[in-house]
């Protein structure tokens, strides 16, 4: 049987995997017409199934579906919630970011964003769920992309078709909506048998960035001050969240084709994302653009626990089991 206090796990992992050949497949099959979106999901079930009994074989106790089902690791998710849209990104300043990281697809506000009752990932997870807790010693974990990728999106990183000032025009209110929504997705999950949930935010290492910092403040903004924001959006959303849900943040600086999008340590975002009241946090660490380990000092919950993200995925060499001994060393 798990407790809550085992998690996040000794050996755990943020929730995605490479895709299968046969998905990448049967996903461009869907895309030019030649299958049906049902013959696409018996697909994704079916290497979904496969993964689990992977997983399970490795010895994990967190299954994953490996988000399997998703074309991106953010947008398929947004562009589900209300009052939010997925388009294709023609110009502005952000379109060589695009192209490097996922092609031209793009999301934007276009209403007053709330949570919706039927998003498709609910059914995700309860059928992830079926596949999973059959066992007595597997729990199902998903991921959902955090609010503050919508923040970022909106404020920090649009193409200059951003409709946000119009529909907000008291930017607290947009805040305050964030926050609600995900506090009806975390609900919305709770009440589907989820107990391990992790919010998935890069805009803490681009708050972090040396340059997006700079372009930020371009823009108008005091990067602290929006890192504060984000603090704010977090605990509001995860307040009152069920005693028995572990809530959990990944962070990392970008792995699509393993290469990376933000550069530079935790230190400039540090006091802002260890005010945040998660149960845990998945750090990346596996280049010097990490940074060294002083940030941590921020960290003064000692009901959540931090996990070193030290092995690289990014280049196939293994790294040197000394260097982690010494690490080991300077952490216990």
């Amino acid at each position: 049987m798990i407790n809550k206090e085992d998690i996040p796990f000794t050996v755990d992992h943020v929730g995605s995997f490479l895709r299968p050949e046969r998905i990448k497949s049967a996903r461009k099959n869907y895309t030019s017409g030649n299958i049906s979106k049902e013959q696409l999901r018996t697909i994704e079930d079916e290497e979904i199934e496969k993964l689990v009994k992977k997983e399970k074989a490795a010895g994990l106790y967190e299954i994953t579906d490996g988000e399997f089902r998703r074309t991106f690791w953010h947008w398929d998710f947004l562009e589900h919630l209300n009052g939010i849209e997925g388009y294709t990104a023609e110009h502005g300043r952000n379109q060589k970011l695009l192209a490097k990281a996922a092609p031209d697809y793009h999301i934007r506000v276009v209403d007053r964003i709330s949570f919706n009752e039927n998003h498709p990932f609910l059914n995700d997870f309860v059928f992830l769920k079926e596949k999973v807790e059959n066992d007595g010693y597997s729990i199902a974990k998903t991921s959902v992309p955090s609010p503050n990728m919508i923040l970022r999106q909106e404020l920090l990183a649009n193409d200059d078709t951003s409709r946000i000032h119009k529909i907000y025009p008291d930017l607290t209110d947009f805040y305050h909506d964030l926050a609600q929504t995900y506090k009806n997705v975390i609900k919305a999950y709770y009440e589907k048998g989820c107990r391990y949930l992790q919010f998935d935010d890069t805009n803490w290492a681009f708050l972090a960035d040396a340059k997006k910092r700079e372009e930020i403040q371009e823009r108008g903004f005091d990067p602290t001050q929006v890192a504060q924001i984000c603090t704010q959006i977090i605990n509001e959303a995860l307040d009152n969240k069920p005693e028995d849900l572990v809530l959990t943040t990944h962070i990392c600086r970008g792995n699509h084709a393993s290469s990376w999008l933000f550069s530079g340590g935790y230190e400039p975002i540090a006091k802002e994302l260890f005010a945040t009241n998660y149960d845990g946090f998945f750090l990346e660490y596996d280049s010097d653009r990490a940074g060294d380990f002083a940030p941590l000092r921020y960290w003064n919950n000692k009901d959540s626990k931090v996990v070193l993200g030290l092995v690289t995925s990014k280049f196939p060499e293994l790294e040197n089991k000394k260097e982690f001994k010494k690490l080991r060393s300077i952490f216990h």
